[in-house]
């Protein structure tokens, strides 16, 4: 089978892309890295105009999705760029309160019409700890609303704790306070959380390969300007056997993540999907996960390496960029748990 965009979802790509490449994303990841939110909100709210905060959200809360296809076009884009911010976490928890309030509780269905609405339209930021993302909530402390699974049990945490320190400074990880607003309980929520938990793993495999895309740009970009014996470093052939196997392991993962979102796509709209579906959609998630999350791990080691010891410096933009790419390839499921996956029966 092949997994080839069609035109308006190049179309949309593109266009995600040169917006993005007029924000000075690397001023608000450096903003954002500081706790200083206002650079990165703007770029949220250049998002949310181009319609990528919908893409997650159902039609029936002001949305225009569930499109994971669309959505991972946009991810893509945003990794290529840096964009900061809980990305993932919000498209998962979108997932997530539209499967339980599709034949939930009076509760659930309120969360849901409360914030959904404002999901779509990127007036409202949210994260989510669940199992699978481990027990902190990503960008808590810029986060409009936390939301925390605890085992079969949804609640809206009325805060979180510190902010711990991250090997990507503008990724933000803090613990949800306990307590606060229970908002859904019983075996539904546990589906509900496997589901959003592969939106998040399929968000961070989108935002992987744009982080190695650009990484591979950019050195590629730099070796044809420096220069030693005369000749740019780009000429020599260890150099571009480097760029090539990078960009080769990149475009490899590339039919791996939309062949993920063919899976996602085949479920009901917003809700949780039938045990073998199920099974299937989370083996290509995994998939993806950890060809494009390893595939932009390679990208950084030879970004570094080819930078030389300009590649450490905090001030060079590059290394905003290796540093998402290690921390990307463990966030919603490390390499291991990912071929685990994939392996099992």
């Amino acid at each position: 089978m092949r997994f080839m965009l069609d035109q308006a979802q190049t179309d949309f790509g593109r266009t995600v892309d040169r917006m993005l490449g007029g924000a000075d994303t690397p001023h608000a990841v450096r903003a954002w890295a500081r706790g200083e939110h206002a650079p990165g909100r703007a770029v949220w709210g250049w998002l949310a105009d181009a319609g990528v905060t919908g893409l997650a959200v159902p039609e029936a809360y002001e949305g225009v999705g569930p499109l994971p296809v669309e959505l991972g076009v946009a991810y893509v884009a945003a990794g290529r760029h840096a964009v900061p911010g809980p990305l993932a976490e919000t498209a998962a928890a979108a997932v997530l309160l539209a499967a339980l309030a599709e034949g939930g509780t009076a509760r659930t269905g309120q969360a849901a019409e409360d914030w959904l609405p404002r999901i779509a339209g990127g007036r409202a930021l949210v994260t989510l700890a669940a199992a699978d993302g481990g027990p902190y909530a990503l960008d808590a402390d810029a986060a409009d609303a936390v939301f925390a699974v605890e085992g079969e049990e949804l609640w809206l945490a009325p805060g979180h704790g510190p902010v711990q320190p991250s090997f990507d400074p503008a990724r933000r990880p803090a613990r949800p306070l306990p307590g606060g607003e229970l908002l859904a309980r019983g075996p539904a929520v546990a589906a509900a959380a496997a589901r959003a938990a592969d939106w998040a793993a399929f968000a961070t495999a989108a935002l992987s390969l744009g982080t190695g895309l650009a990484l591979v740009e950019r050195t590629a970009a730099y070796v044809k300007q420096r220069t030693q014996f005369g000749r740019p470093v780009g000429s020599f052939q260890a150099v571009k056997h480097r760029l090539a196997d990078a960009l080769i392991g990149l475009e490899f993962a590339r039919p791996l993540l939309y062949g993920a979102a063919v899976a996602l796509a085949s479920g009901p709209a917003g809700g949780a999907l039938a045990s073998g579906a199920a099974g299937d959609a989370r083996a290509e998630v995994a998939a993806a996960k950890v060809a494009t999350g390893e595939a932009a791990y390679t990208a950084a080691r030879t970004a570094l390496q080819l930078h030389g010891a300009l590649g450490y410096t905090d001030e060079y933009d590059l290394s905003l960029w290796i540093r998402k790419a290690r921390a990307l390839r463990s966030a919603w499921g490390s390499p291991s748990v990912c071929r685990a996956r994939v392996l099992a029966p």
